[in-house]
């Protein structure tokens, strides 16, 4: 069974405005997301996949590492993806005070700007935690905390056939945000697999709004 996340049971009922986890306003559409890059040994790979069957995706990108790497940032804004925020140096955010979660927060998007020109960027917390303050404050200034509705366990030591196998088992529905991380080799190989097979069973693939 793919592992869909307890906490999902009370965010789903929060509006999309406040916590997004599915969006389902586009019909038969995955929403791709990858966490933790860019990666010089695997996103060059994961973009060629990505092209090669026409999906559009979010990566919620690090910031040091977009910093590390920016042609590969480049790469991503010129191939059509969106770019989303995952912090600054990827901290246990549940350790953090509030004013220093912002601080990652804003100097990431600072980072991304002189990539993509957007003032902010959706952001996804590290490891998917956050504090209710987090979240008010989210509110407050009428900014969205990004989640996902569907785990693909990519970041567990099994093999990706393995994995294959398990979203082939309980596959992806209308509107599903897909969590998948950009610091391994195991979403392509999923990938390489399961496109075709979604794309043939009607879905398209999007990045997240705006």
């Amino acid at each position: 069974m793919i592992y869909r996340p307890k906490k999902m049971s009370v965010l789903r009922w929060l509006p999309k405005s406040v916590v997004l986890t599915k969006d389902q306003s586009r019909g038969k559409t995955i929403y791709l997301t990858f966490d933790d890059g860019p990666n010089p040994q695997h996103t060059p790979a994961l973009l060629d996949l990505l092209r090669a069957h026409g999906a559009q995706s979010s990566f919620f990108l690090i910031g040091r590492e977009a910093e590390r790497y920016p042609q590969l940032v480049e790469r991503i804004v010129a191939e059509g993806h969106r770019l989303g925020n995952h912090s600054y140096s990827h901290p246990v955010f549940s350790g953090l005070p509030l004013s220093k979660q912002l601080a990652e927060i804003e100097r990431t998007d600072q980072i991304l700007a002189s990539f993509d020109g957007a003032r902010v960027h959706r952001f996804r917390p590290p490891r998917g935690a956050f504090s209710l303050a987090l979240m008010l404050h989210f509110a407050w200034h009428r900014r969205n905390l990004t989640y996902w509705s569907y785990d693909t366990l990519d970041y567990q030591r099994k093999p990706p056939a393995d994995l294959i196998e398990l979203l082939r088992a309980r596959p992806p529905s209308a509107g599903d945000v897909m969590l998948m991380h950009d610091d391994s080799d195991r979403s392509t190989h999923m990938l390489a697999a399961l496109l075709p097979e979604w794309r043939a069973s009607g879905f398209t693939f999007s990045a997240l709004s705006a």
